[in-house]
């Protein structure tokens, strides 16, 4: 029998046919979104350097969060609109004079997205002493309806560019930041901004599979248990010197030699190639 990478043997034959609970992925979607225009928002320390501000430049952007909100679309059943707001920490460049060094200025902006995918049916409500109060009373805690989990995978966004711009509708794109957008950037951003102030419009690009999971209770072939074959070691391994680590790394061919830009697309997604994506 073959043994894994985690340290268990692979399975001899089959035994027999269990039943488990788990999270099964009714539908999904991926897309790719350019998102033009987004507009920042600063602390007020940030806000006082975008108003000096000549010119700006993007630097990185990441995802503090992502809010998710599960709704049934009524008008067809079994499928769920699935509402995502987007929050970004952006970090910019600032100029403010034409021979000045660029003043790192950080500000955060959102995005929202809807997505409508099937989840199934289910109208039961779960009670379980897994969502029991450790407490002498072990009240039982509010129960869980089953409706189905909406899971959000994104990679680091693509900073593409920004602008400094005067506001013409103080009222756009405003709205309460959560606090745990506030902390990373370093305090209460500025939202009663006057028309005619100074701020930034970022363009950022963002990919994204959204998935639908739903618990189920599924049948599976069992082989055996996972019983480890290694033991566990507290001897540290013995360090490599710096050629033996270099002998270990792979070629770089595509650096001497790089693909044409017509050669076959394998990004991995199980998709084939489309001209049209590179537009």
């Amino acid at each position: 029998m073959a043994e894994t990478n985690s340290g268990f043997k692979a399975p001899g034959s089959f035994k027999e046919a269990v039943c488990i609970d788990g999270g099964r992925v009714y539908d999904s979607c991926c897309d790719r979104d350019c998102l033009e225009d987004l507009r920042c928002f600063f602390t007020p320390k940030g806000q006082e350097i975008i108003q000096q501000a000549l010119n700006v430049r993007i630097r990185s952007a990441e995802i503090i969060n992502v809010f998710v909100d599960v709704e049934p679309v009524h008008f067809n059943r079994g499928y769920y609109a699935c509402d995502l707001t987007f929050f970004f920490l952006v970090k910019f460049d600032v100029f403010c004079s034409p021979r000045s060094k660029p003043v790192p200025v950080r500000g955060v902006c959102f995005f929202d997205k809807k997505a409508i995918l099937y989840g199934s049916e289910g109208n039961v409500r779960v009670f379980s002493n897994e969502f029991s109060k450790d407490d002498a009373s072990d009240a039982q805690a509010r129960p869980t309806n089953n409706l189905p989990k909406c899971v959000v995978q994104c990679v680091d966004p693509v900073p593409l560019s920004a602008r400094i711009c005067e506001i013409r509708d103080c009222c756009e794109n405003v709205r309460c930041m959560p606090a745990c957008v506030c902390n990373c950037i370093g305090g209460e951003v500025c939202t009663n901004l006057q028309n005619g102030d100074k701020t930034v419009y970022a363009t950022i690009g963002l990919f994204t599979i959204v998935q639908l999971i739903r618990n189920v209770q599924m049948l599976i072939p069992v082989y055996d248990f996972c019983i480890p074959e290694k033991q566990c070691s507290c001897d540290e391994p013995e360090p490599e010197c710096a050629c033996d680590i270099f002998k270990k790394i792979k070629f770089p061919t595509d650096e001497f030699f790089p693909p044409r830009a017509d050669s076959d697309c394998d990004c991995g997604c199980g998709c084939d190639y489309d001209e049209n994506d590179c537009d």
